[in-house]
């Protein structure tokens, strides 16, 4: 059974720095795309950094270029997504998701929630200002 386990979530201030994580297992870490995806009340989820396991592409929101850095640990089976300079809009619950079946690097190109068949509880991200 393919789990994803987000964790890392809380309180930072503006400016400030936080990573989170995405703890996998049930799923050769081989092939693979994983995406960190948020979402706010009221508003549609958004794709927010992806990475392929085939070849290293990695895929950003305009918004966050610059500032979040995503990257993979096969041996311990998570992706992190390490986020500078944080901003009250970055303020989200943050998912991770992964696609194991399809072209990794396709997914991780699109970024997009169809693209991802697993997904795993978010971690509440909370920049103050």
């Amino acid at each position: 059974e393919v789990q994803l386990q987000a964790s890392g979530g809380g309180l930072v201030q503006a400016g400030g720095s936080k990573r989170i994580s995405c703890a996998a297992s049930g799923f050769t870490f081989d092939d693979y795309a994983i995406g960190w995806f948020r979402q706010v009340p009221g508003k549609e989820r958004e794709g927010v950094s992806c990475i392929s396991s085939t070849d290293g592409s990695t895929y950003y929101q305009d918004s966050v270029k610059g500032r979040f850095t995503i990257s993979s640990d096969n041996a311990k089976k998570t992706v992190y997504l390490q986020m500078n300079s944080l901003e009250p809009e970055d303020t989200a619950v943050y998912y991770c998701a992964a696609e194991i079946s399809r072209d990794s690097r396709w997914a991780a190109s699109v970024c997009s929630g169809y693209a991802f068949d697993y997904w795993g509880k978010g971690t509440q991200v909370t920049v103050s200002s």
